[in-house]
């Protein structure tokens, strides 16, 4: 795995240092939203044909290509399915989270 660069958390001091409008300020990194899914992709290596479509439509970047294969990053999954559903082999499959 790719070590993270560093991320600076974005604080605001006051209400008037705050935007106008609702906008995405700094990183995700900060912000783990995958606590909360019910269902979750698996991914079968073994029918996987890397073409890194999963990648390309993850709307939260949760997916990460890794020595030629994707991984789901779970710590920003929110279990979409988007990614099973646009793979072409059909190789991601949405299960029950398991706590």
């Amino acid at each position: 795995m790719k070590p993270k660069k560093e991320i600076k958390k974005v604080v605001f001091q006051s209400a008037e240092e705050m935007p106008t409008m609702p906008m995405s300020i700094g990183n995700m990194l900060w912000n783990k939203t995958g606590s909360w899914r019910n269902i979750r992709p698996e991914i079968r290596l073994e029918d996987c044909i890397q073409c890194g479509i999963c990648w390309k439509f993850c709307p939260d970047m949760s997916i990460e290509i890794e020595a030629e294969w994707p991984v789901v990053n779970y710590d920003y999954c929110k279990g979409c399915g988007i990614c099973a559903e646009e793979c072409p082999a059909k190789c991601i499959l949405m299960v029950e989270e398991r706590k």
